[in-house]
């Protein structure tokens, strides 16, 4: 009997069952009564028996249905006459999340019993890498080209360029008033106001800035300094800033910056 044959062509058809997320009775089928599933999310002590298993599934499939992939991408089995185990690699994400982690990959143990010649699922073990840290090198590296960009457009007096990143959304209080510029309407004219004041190039750069990222939220603070050019010389200008990031589909965008001089004494050379 070619058993390594028939088991890939159960897994298969389980993988393309979950796939389609469509068909619950066809998920569950090939397992045993008594299947163990360690799974993704909680709880942590698996999902027993195949009452429990069915019940882990129809939040999964709901989501399946309406943006998800659940791919197979490599196989390997080894099979013995009456238990056999499986690993595999599968694309599992949302159909447009492929550039917030092109890399990613579910991992896939299965464990099987041949019962009465029949192969049967008796334990699944699904497992994402902790890509905390990759996610956060990666966060930080896009907020700080942001920066930089910022720096090339001031000096491009490039104003779309500036607005790029920038939400729609955007609440900023900047050193001028009014005391709130609520929208990126308001942002945009007073960069324009200021990018209109000098005929020259403007170099614009945060000094060391910190970067802290945590999931879909960076914050950035660090000294701002901006070099104006004048006829007698060029001026520079140095102020506190501090300013957050979200990210929104798949992109990060400023959503708020605070902008300030210290009071009192002439704080304002570099």
């Amino acid at each position: 009997m070619d058993h390594e044959s028939d088991i890939r062509f159960l897994i298969t058809r389980w993988i393309d069952a979950v796939d389609r997320g469509t068909d619950l009775d066809a998920v569950v089928a090939d397992h045993t009564d008594d299947v163990m599933m360690y799974d993704v999310p909680p709880p942590y002590e698996g999902n027993r028996g195949l009452a429990a298993y069915r019940d882990s599934w129809p939040e999964f499939l709901a989501w399946q249905r309406a943006d998800g992939q659940f791919v197979l991408e490599s196989l390997e089995v080894t099979a013995g006459e009456d238990v056999a185990f499986a690993h595999a690699l599968l694309v599992c994400r949302s159909t447009t999340a492929d550039g917030e982690h092109p890399d990613q990959r579910l991992r896939l143990t299965l464990g099987l019993r041949r019962v009465d010649g029949r192969w049967l699922l008796a334990h699944e073990h699904h497992s994402f890498t902790d890509d905390s840290a990759w996610r956060n090198r990666e966060g930080e590296e896009a907020v700080a080209a942001i920066l930089r960009r910022w720096h090339d457009d001031t000096a491009a007096k490039d104003l779309d360029g500036l607005m790029a990143d920038v939400a729609p959304d955007v609440v900023s209080y900047e050193h001028e008033g009014p005391l709130v510029l609520p929208d990126l309407e308001a942002v945009r004219e007073s960069c324009r106001r200021g990018l209109d004041a000098t005929e020259g190039k403007v170099d614009f750069t945060v000094v060391d800035p910190q970067i802290v990222v945590r999931d879909d939220l960076a914050v950035v603070w660090g000294l701002d300094r901006v070099t104006i050019p004048q006829p007698e010389g060029d001026t520079a200008v140095t102020s506190r800033g501090t300013r957050v990031f979200r990210r929104r589909g798949g992109a990060w965008v400023l959503v708020h910056q605070h902008l300030s001089f210290p009071q009192g004494g002439d704080d304002r050379a570099p």
